[in-house]
């Protein structure tokens, strides 16, 4: 597990499973790293807007696949409303 401080969103703080997640793939933590406050918000809101465990579980999976993929932002969503 990495011990550094690894960067959050605009508004949101980074979830301790999606921190254990990015710390345990080295190519989607440098991903991580390279984006901009404001699309690891949209990452952290989207996650964090799950209703259901297996639903957050699932795209905290595919934050880590699509980072690694070259994603910047998740794909067809409207956006956090945080914003």
């Amino acid at each position: 597990m990495i011990n550094k401080k690894l960067p959050a969103g605009v508004v949101h703080n980074l979830p301790a499973d999606l921190k254990k997640t990015l710390a345990s793939a080295p190519a989607a933590l440098t991903a991580w790293e390279d984006i901009t406050p404001l699309a690891r918000n949209e990452w952290i809101c989207w996650i964090e807007g799950a209703k259901k465990a297996e639903t957050r579980s699932h795209r905290i999976k595919r934050t880590r696949m699509e980072l690694i993929g070259g994603a910047r932002r998740p794909c067809c969503w409207a956006g956090c409303i945080h914003r």
